[in-house]
């Protein structure tokens, strides 16, 4: 991705975090049937290999794993919080009108070639590991092992699980950074005070260091 100097995000504990906090990234590939997306939730281990490995699983009927089977590279991309910037948070403009929008924003960009997996028991760590992770805080969790195991044989012969080893890794982290102190606190309080929430997310990560 296109990414400015003072934008990129290197500190590799802060790119697992983000990547950890995603609930749910978009797989990119290009192969055989083109350019396919696919949005989905991720399993991501930052102690296995340099930079990390993803695991997830697709639906069997989606073209998209026959591509990654090939050995082409795919990317993950994991979003973050974005917000518009308007130039009226900064306090500069009243010296210098020479201002426009912008948009300030988070995102992480793994790459990497991918492992199909296809294997029954491989499947079932993947879903239980996913199941897991989202039902924990939950009064009364939900277990992979409360369904049926017939009807769970049949969902699982309808998946394929994918590996992916992160061999690079790509953050952006554009929170104003070429701007004057004096702008980024403007922007900071203008997105404080707005009435959305994802507003004020993004002026929450803007103090932090």
């Amino acid at each position: 991705m296109y990414n400015s100097k003072p934008h990129q995000e290197h500190d590799l504990d802060r790119l697992h975090q983000h990547m950890l906090d995603s609930r749910l990234a978009l797989l990119v590939s290009q192969g055989e049937h083109g350019l396919l997306a696919t949005h989905l939730p991720v399993l991501v281990n930052t102690e296995e290999g340099e930079y990390g490995t993803v695991y997830a699983h697709l639906a069997r009927a989606n073209n998209q794993w026959q591509d990654l089977q090939q050995g082409s590279e795919a990317l993950l991309v994991f979003p973050g919080a974005d917000a518009y910037v308007s130039p009226s948070f900064y306090p500069s403009k009243a010296d210098n009108p020479k201002v426009v929008p912008t948009w300030n924003y988070l995102a992480v960009h793994a790459y990497g070639p991918v492992e199909v997996l296809h294997e029954a028991a491989a499947l079932l760590d993947i879903v239980t590991r996913l199941t897991n992770r989202h039902e924990q805080g939950r009064s009364e969790p939900w277990r992979v092992d409360d369904a049926p195991s017939d009807y769970l044989d049949g969902m699982l012969r309808a998946i394929v699980g994918i590996r992916m080893p992160i061999a690079r890794l790509q953050g952006a982290r554009k929170l104003s950074q070429n701007r004057s102190a004096q702008d980024i606190a403007g922007v900071r309080e203008g997105l404080s005070a707005s009435s959305d929430y994802l507003d004020n997310q993004l002026a929450a990560l803007m103090r932090q260091p």
